[in-house]
């Protein structure tokens, strides 16, 4: 589904990801691992074509981003790390947006929302303005606005940060279902618990290079992977 070959990324001086080859299959949940500035979001910014690599390839299906955005971002759904919703708006009001910002069709459009609200369990709060949602309430409405278009790849960037652990095991789920429907999903998280719960295959970055790759069962093998990923990187999670 996803290629990366030796792909780099340069700032001035600093070497943010360095040579990062690695595969991700189609329906997968594959967890990116690494303490901060270890290359995990400049890595997702990339993917999600919102940098350019400075040398490397990265392939969506077989095809190079280059000559392709059109058809790559399609495929695309981003969850991001920190709220960017129109907090004036309301629930429908910001799906509205952006499903129109997709060029989906009226009545597509309602059915969708009316879909994923109800997926979400936000059915409820739908006409209360956004800024009026507890925190659990806008983590869910961030997958919902991804999901709109139907994307074939989600990337969810630290999508449970700072919610209870009640909340986040409700993210999880959520997560699970979504892996059940076919989509790809990459995932960053501070929370190795996490990586461990949701993930297929976990690469483990550190200054920008892949230090472990492997499937999640394997990489736990006689020791957490916590345990793994403190003896590969020498830092402290959650």
């Amino acid at each position: 589904m996803i290629e990366l070959r030796g792909v780099e990324k340069i700032f001035g001086a600093v070497r943010a990801v360095d040579g990062l080859s690695f595969t991700i299959a189609r329906g997968e949940v594959f967890g990116l691992l690494g303490k901060n500035g270890a290359g995990k979001t400049t890595t997702i910014k990339m993917l999600t074509l919102q940098l350019k690599p400075t040398a490397g390839e990265i392939f969506f299906e077989g095809k190079p981003i280059r000559g392709n955005e059109i058809f790559i971002k399609s495929l695309l759904g981003l969850v991001p790390q920190h709220l960017n919703f129109d907090q004036d708006l309301t629930v429908e009001e910001n799906l509205e947006l952006h499903a129109r910002l997709h060029h989906l069709k009226k009545f597509e459009r309602r059915a969708r929302i009316d879909e994923l609200l109800k997926f979400v369990e936000l059915e409820k709060v739908r006409k209360a303005f956004v800024r009026e949602l507890s925190g659990g309430m806008k983590r869910r409405l961030l997958i919902v606005r991804a999901l709109i278009h139907r994307p074939k790849i989600l990337f969810l960037d630290e999508p449970t940060v700072a919610l209870d652990p009640q909340v986040r095991r409700r993210i999880w789920a959520l997560i699970k279902n979504l892996k059940a429907q076919g989509i790809t999903i990459v995932l960053t998280t501070h929370y190795i618990e996490e990586a461990e719960a949701l993930c297929d295959r976990v690469a483990i970055l550190n200054r920008g290079r892949t230090v472990a790759l492997d499937a999640t069962k394997n990489l736990c093998a006689g020791k957490s992977l916590e345990e793994k990923f403190l003896e590969l990187t020498g830092a402290s999670v959650g």
